[in-house]
């Protein structure tokens, strides 16, 4: 009887682990799924609220959703002791409050696809910054992938330059939310990797809603029309986007190097062309293609092997 209940436990532990493992294989392509899927919901729900104001709306209720759970759940606040609440807010202030609200304004004056596009610029960055910070080293062919995924966005972001003022400062928001989004990564990859997922995202939402709750305060005259597009799109991006999506993305931290999860990135973009061609009326163009199969090479080299992070002493 107890070499069968023994045998019985490592089959069940070597199941979860299986089916782990299968739900982390799928993880990439979900995020990207609904990563993408945010910009084609915040361009139609920004034609009724006022950009920072979605994105307050967003967090806070994200922070509610998961105070909530963290209470029904009786989760323990101890897994923030040490300063760890704090290291913890900081990534969330950077992740999901810079790296939306400046993406948001710049979506007024620039198509979907194009402020995605920018955002591939994030595994470029995170990758370099990796290696300095977090000591993890790059294959000379995830190199190759990097500069692949560069020459992609290259392709639609200078052509979308020449076209307007007006969208050309739409893409340097867009620039500003990659520069978020990559501090938070690295400081998350840092800091935050010990701590439990539910309190650890806790902390980050609730840090992200008063940062910008304060920055539609201080930056923008709110104003919002309640449709039925509005609250949708306000929904969707907070259920499935923030709270999926954000949730995925600190998974895939975890479990590997900053490098190959941000380069998820790269498939955004020609994701997200895709949806605004279907739901926005946003015409593919040739060079929104080829940067969407160069950019995909490029992921693929570098998620062909992830790299584990150095040891401190190497």
């Amino acid at each position: 009887m107890a070499v069968g209940s023994y045998v019985s436990i490592v089959y069940r532990e070597k199941r979860v682990r299986l089916d782990s493992d299968r739900a982390m294989c799928a993880a990439p392509f979900l995020f990207v799924l609904l990563w993408s899927s945010s910009f084609i919901t915040a361009k139609a729900g920004l034609r009724h609220i006022a950009p920072l104001l979605f994105v307050a709306i967003r967090l806070v209720a994200c922070a509610v959703v998961l105070t909530v759970l963290m209470m029904l759940l009786r989760q323990s606040w101890k897994a923030l002791a040490d300063w760890k609440w704090l290291h913890c807010a900081i990534a969330g202030a950077l992740l999901n409050a810079i790296g939306l609200m400046a993406p948001h304004v710049g979506l007024l004056t620039a198509p979907a696809a194009q402020i995605a596009l920018v955002q591939s610029l994030i595994p470029l960055l995170t990758a370099i910054f990796g290696m300095v910070l977090l000591h993890e080293r790059l294959r000379m062919g995830q190199w190759f992938g990097l500069a692949l995924g560069v020459a992609g966005v290259a392709l639609v972001v200078g052509e979308a330059a020449l076209e307007s003022a007006a969208r050309l400062h739409g893409l340097l928001l867009a620039f500003v939310g990659v520069l978020g989004v990559v501090a938070g990564t690295l400081y998350f990859g840092r800091f935050c990797r010990g701590v439990p997922l539910l309190p650890g995202a806790t902390a980050q939402f609730l840090s992200a809603a008063a940062v910008a709750l304060l920055g539609a305060w201080l930056l923008e005259t709110p104003h919002a029309d309640w449709t039925e597009g509005a609250i949708a799109a306000i929904a969707w991006n907070t259920i499935m986007v923030s709270l999926g999506g954000m949730g995925l993305y600190s998974a895939m931290l975890v479990r590997g190097t900053v490098a190959s999860t941000s380069a998820n990135f790269y498939l955004v973009p020609g994701t997200a062309a895709l949806l605004g061609w279907l739901f926005l009326d946003e015409r593919l163009s040739s060079l929104a293609i080829i940067g969407l199969i160069t950019a995909s090479a490029g992921c693929w080299l570098i998620n062909a092997r992830p790299n584990k992070p150095l040891s401190r002493e190497s």
